[in-house]
């Protein structure tokens, strides 16, 4: 079986190359209708563990012909042919990983679209995206069908997370002829064996204690369990809604965004650098015992120069220090919530095209398409924690 795939893949290496040099850009269409055919094809053979016509001992069932699709990119439409099995579900994700945040996008702009908040630069996008208009027809079909695979995931059970970080973005929204901005709350979990899982997110018209705390106790429903530490930044209505929720549960309060803001307690913009060069010095300390030295001396010192400093400091830089809790393996990539900001950096990008969504389900069907791209990478990919310390402590 493997000299045969060799066989196919030299071949189609050939056919590849005499397109693309035969006829340039134009042959770049037939390309990719060969790739995602000779894909397609692999992807039955290793469902069904064996190739056409093999006898193999690991056969799972029986090839059934092709079914042609037609595929919208941006190169056009493709015309493929999809490998067809008998009597049991298969489907390639050629043609289905990846496709659905950007079939997010093309609801969400055709939404617009459809709503009469569009302009023509959103109808020339859509067309790029699309390679084609997009009817009330599709919009439905393919919104339903996004909808049913998206609330699945966003409502799946968890299990047992060790480490629990959230995070809050914001997302323009018409809503009552105004525009707005949209809190999407997002959290993502570390799990016993060292992966990174994003957990869920939810999107309101105000990132308000009652949003949170539904939040919350929605991860709480789907079996969440084992959280050792949760890790966020200050926002309005979590800390509320965590202690309602998560009472026994130490917190870690982002500490980027605490030195961040201890520099706006600065009584002049010059000492800005040297108040966020003593921050770094109390969180960089190997130890809690000289951590909270450095913050008491810190708090002497700024007294008289700095005196609301001096005061925001004792108040608040503790919530900074709980990192010092679990083993120091951990504390580089938990002393802050900056391991999702990637994310909210991801849908912002993704999200930019929009420019503006026509209600919060449109929204939050673009944003669950991006999370959960993310998502299967992180579960997929390299060990993101060695738990093996962690472990050690229970």
């Amino acid at each position: 079986m493997l000299m045969m795939s060799d066989q196919i893949n030299d071949t189609l290496v050939e056919q590849i190359i005499k397109g693309i040099i035969g006829q340039g850009e134009e042959g770049l269409k037939p390309v990719l209708e060969m790739l995602f055919n000779a894909a397609m094809k692999c992807e039955r053979e290793q469902f069904l563990g064996a190739a056409s016509h093999e006898r193999s001992s690991e056969r799972k069932g029986y090839a059934n012909g092709y079914k042609p699709k037609s595929l919208q990119t941006r190169m056009g439409s493709l015309d493929l042919e999809v490998p067809q099995v008998r009597g049991l579900g298969f489907y390639p994700q050629s043609i289905e990983k990846g496709c659905r945040s950007e079939k997010a996008l093309k609801v969400a702009i055709a939404q617009m679209y459809l709503k009469g908040v569009s302009t023509r630069k959103v109808q020339n996008i859509t067309e790029k995206l699309c390679g084609s208009e997009i009817s009330s027809t599709q919009v439905s079909r393919v919104t339903k069908e996004l909808d049913e695979e998206f609330e699945k995931f966003r409502n799946r059970t968890i299990g047992e997370i060790c480490y629990l970080v959230f995070d809050a973005t914001y997302l323009k929204v018409r809503h009552n002829g105004s525009v707005i901005d949209m809190a999407v709350l997002l959290a993502y979990g570390v799990t016993p064996e060292g992966k990174r899982e994003i957990l869920g997110a939810s999107a309101s018209l105000s990132e308000a204690e009652v949003h949170w705390r539904e939040f919350l106790s929605g991860l709480q429903k789907r079996g969440m369990r084992g959280v050792r530490l949760i890790v966020s930044d200050d926002h309005a209505g979590l800390k509320s809604a965590r202690k309602a929720v998560f009472p026994s549960i130490p917190w870690q309060r982002c500490q980027f965004h605490l030195a961040q803001n201890a520099q706006s307690y600065a009584p002049k913009k010059s000492m800005k650098g040297e108040i966020a060069e003593t921050m770094r010095g109390i969180f960089n300390s190997p130890t809690l015992e000289m951590a909270e030295e450095m913050k008491n001396r810190a708090i002497k010192e700024y007294e008289k120069t700095a005196p609301e400093f001096s005061k925001w400091l004792e108040e608040n830089v503790d919530e900074g220090l709980t990192v010092y809790q679990i083993p120091k393996e951990h504390r580089k990539k938990l002393r802050t919530s900056n391991g999702i900001e990637r994310v909210n950096r991801e849908i912002k990008r993704r999200t930019r095209v929009a420019v503006l969504f026509p209600n919060t389900e449109s929204a939050l069907r673009l944003v669950t398409g991006v999370i959960i791209e993310i998502h299967e990478e992180w579960v997929t990919g390299k060990r993101y924690l060695d738990m093996e310390p962690l472990l050690k402590e229970i």
